[in-house]
């Protein structure tokens, strides 16, 4: 029989505790109405564990990989959910039992596993080349069908994929339709190597270019312009002797700074320069464009380190309140000799997992998308308990071009999760169109998509469509038309 989960904040909770559920629900109650101009499917995934950890306790980010996929036509919202059949899983369900340890560490899995790939495909979605990719940056992506959800099992790119990783975060070029992505760690566990690949729609690569970094460590998501690539390196670093002593992957150097690569996209690598900003923590990017010489790259950047479960060596780990954290503008000048960078703020909030209107990646723009804190709303922490880790309970619209924000606030038991912006149709203008999120409502541990008009965000939701079950805490996700599908 399987084990009760630990009750530890990791799985407990409306936002934490595992939903383990796989199945669909057609036709889900609305509360308003759905604009029929939404029409596509908004896929997500989120790490859901289906068994207890082997050893006990284990991180958020570890658990098995459950997609989501909410499918509108016609105002009607049909649901489906299917984990990824990865070979991690497979595994766990014919032992009945988890058999995997520390975080992104194989070498504290039960020995029959280790020859197994790892990844447990939980951090983002994208459909291309007519699959559904699940990512997690330890691996190759595993490909589903996009209509069904079956799992096909990795994907190599028909053998075109060199490294040993692949990103969670890659980006779709809206001008070619090639996806660009890269692999840290790419020569292996605690490699520095760096590979940046361009893949067309069709599914051949394009573009490999390889780089060595100063040091390994992670690089959870990158930026693109027309001409450049940024790759910002966080002092969380890897060691292989660490990790096969039973340590953690990651580990927290308070004394290092960010580090910044840029290269040109058309080039070799050679050309590759390394820009420095101050101790912090950056996790996410909006978006990034360059002009004359100069990027711009927009993401939120906290103080310190914000991820508890990769303490620095003597397990030091700074209180969440003594953190600052905003959504900056870095602005990085290739005409110079020096290694600096200017950093702006663009909010005074902490916000997170940042989303912009994708036909404008890598270009000029003016709207972004994030969920936001802020600490002097209403919290009903008699209920519910502490806020938990990534409690956000605000959406909010940040026009980067004019610096107006819009927030829009539910109530004192709700957070959000990733924002996804949906155009009103192809042609329209940038930021015209809907804002889809899921809300957790953490004291009726119920789940809610909502849909906004993106311009009115502050307005709130003009529907809300009602989940009969609880869905917990995701990553990622992204907004496929159906036009797309079709073709797939």
């Amino acid at each position: 029989m399987c084990k009760l989960f630990p009750k530890s904040a990791e799985f407990t909770g409306g936002l934490y505790k595992p939903a383990r559920f796989e199945g669909e629900v057609y036709d889900l109650e609305v509360d308003g109405d759905v604009p029929e101009q939404i029409d596509g499917t908004f896929f997500q995934v989120a790490p859901d564990p289906q068994y207890p950890p082997m050893l006990g306790e284990d991180i958020f980010f570890n658990g098995d990989g459950a997609i989501s996929a909410f499918s509108f036509k016609n105002g009607h919202v049909d649901f489906k959910r299917r984990y990824v059949m990865t070979e991690r899983l497979k595994a766990q369900r014919a032992a009945r039992a988890s058999l995997h340890g520390i975080y992104r560490n194989p070498y504290t899995n039960d020995p029959s596993v280790r020859d197994l790939n790892n990844s447990t495909a939980n951090t983002n979605v994208v459909v291309h080349g007519g699959k559904l990719l699940a990512l997690k940056e330890d691996s190759a992506p595993y490909a589903l069908d996009p209509i069904t959800m079956e799992t096909i099992g990795l994907w190599d790119f028909n053998g075109q994929l060199t490294s040993a990783t692949f990103t969670a975060h890659p980006k779709i070029d809206p001008a070619t339709g090639a996806l660009l992505c890269f692999g840290y760690e790419a020569r292996g566990e605690a490699t520095p190597d760096i590979v940046y690949y361009e893949i067309d729609s069709s599914g051949r690569k394009k573009r490999e270019i390889w780089i060595v970094a100063p040091y390994a460590a992670m690089i959870h998501d990158f930026a693109v312009t027309e001409n450049y690539v940024i790759f910002p390196l966080m002092p969380l670093t890897s060691d292989l002797d660490r990790m096969k002593n039973g340590g953690r992957h990651f580990e927290w150097q308070p004394g290092l700074d960010q580090l910044f690569g840029v290269l040109r996209r058309d080039g070799d690598g050679r050309d590759v320069r390394w820009f420095k900003a101050p101790n912090g923590f950056q996790g996410h990017t909006l978006n990034a464009f360059d002009d004359r010489g100069r990027i711009f790259i927009d993401m939120p950047i906290t103080s310190g380190n914000i991820f508890y479960f990769f303490p620095q060596e003597d397990g030091t780990v700074p209180p969440p309140e003594t953190l600052a954290s905003n959504m900056m503008r870095l602005t990085i000048d290739m005409n110079s000799t020096g290694n600096g960078l200017e950093m702006t703020p663009l909010t005074q909030f902490p916000c997170e997992f940042p989303r912009s209107d994708d036909r404008y990646m890598g270009r000029h723009y003016s709207h972004g998308f994030v969920i936001a804190m802020d600490p002097s709303k209403p919290f009903n922490e008699e209920q519910i308990g502490p806020r938990p880790f990534q409690f956000f309970n605000q959406l909010a619209h940040i026009n980067v071009a004019t610096g107006r924000i819009k927030t829009w606030f539910a109530d004192d038991q709700s957070c959000f999760q990733e924002p996804i912006f949906v155009p009103k149709s192809a042609d329209a203008a940038e930021g015209e169109g809907y804002v889809i999120a899921l809300r957790n409502r953490l004291l009726e541990q119920s789940t809610d998509l909502l849909i906004l008009d993106a311009q009115h965000l502050d307005d709130g939701p003009i529907a809300t469509v009602k989940l009969p079950i609880r869905l917990r805490m995701s990553l990622h996700g992204n907004w496929v038309p159906n036009s797309v599908l079709q073709a797939s």
